[in-house]
């Protein structure tokens, strides 16, 4: 059984960067593969050491400037394939910059359908820049497969597969028909980092950029704009509180945080 896997190169939210307004400097951070992703690869080469197949690994390129982040994006997916991945397919176009989550859906799914038949589709359950978990649903629908969030166990058995989803309080146990697509979160197993033989190998993997239009799509009429987003800055009181004992500070930093709203009495 092939399986697909979704990888997102993200903007390596470690390396965040602002002007002096606080206005984020989207070109000049670095891209990186997004941390839920490495789960879904590694779950894929599980799963195809189990029932073989081949793991195909596909992405969008959603930050630009194209010239800067196409070597960039390529770096991301010779990572999924030093992981383990087969071959890798990556949409790479101007028109559908910056990525909004709708176009993308649509992209990827186009692609999907493009470069084979998938048993599985496999997706992080977000990525680590926008984190929205939209994305495997929105392919599921497009595709009109059944969809399973928030794994943290997948069994394929019998032409079916078993999710056990994590939902903070409880555990659900689902059964859906394949072809199918689950995403992951990141207590599904543990990615090991690839060898330095893992990343050599990479290079003579398959990998494949395209245009909309070689995947037979126009360009958007509109995206979401990414123009104007500031950090979140957070300003502190720095208040001190002295006392001739710890009781006399303990009392006075009650009374300050009753003051504030902080305590209830």
């Amino acid at each position: 059984m092939d399986i697909a896997v979704l990888v997102k190169a993200s903007l390596d939210v470690n390396m965040i960067k602002a002007d002096s307004e606080g206005r984020i400097l989207f070109d000049s951070i670095p891209l990186a593969i997004s941390e839920y992703d490495r789960n879904a690869v590694a779950e894929a080469v599980r799963i195809k050491g189990e029932l073989g197949g081949k793991v195909v690994a596909f992405s969008v390129l959603t930050w630009g400037p194209v010239d800067k982040r196409a070597r960039e994006i390529e770096n991301v997916m010779r990572e999924a394939l030093a992981l383990g991945a087969d071959e890798a397919h990556v949409v790479v176009d101007d028109t559908i910059l910056p990525g909004d989550v709708s176009v993308t859906a649509e992209v990827l799914s186009n692609l999907i359908k493009k470069t084979g038949d998938f048993g599985l589709i496999l997706a992080g359950e977000g990525s680590m820049d926008m984190m929205s978990a939209q994305l495997p649903v929105r392919i599921a629908y497009k595709l009109g497969y059944p969809v399973a969030t928030f794994a943290r166990k997948i069994e394929v058995i019998n032409g079916a597969v078993k999710v056990t989803r994590d939902l903070e309080d409880v555990l659900q146990v689902v059964e859906l028909p394949l072809p199918a697509v689950v995403s992951v979160t990141g207590e599904i197993n543990q990615p090991r980092l690839p060898t330095l033989l893992q990343i050599r190998k990479s290079f003579a993997k398959p990998y494949k950029a395209y245009t909309i239009s070689e995947i037979g799509m126009d360009a958007p009429e509109k995206l979401f704009p990414f123009d104007d987003i500031k950090l979140v800055t957070v300003s502190r009181k720095n208040m001190i509180i002295e006392g001739e004992n710890l009781e006399e500070i303990a009392e006075k930093l009650i009374d300050k945080l009753i003051e504030e709203g902080v305590v209830r009495v």
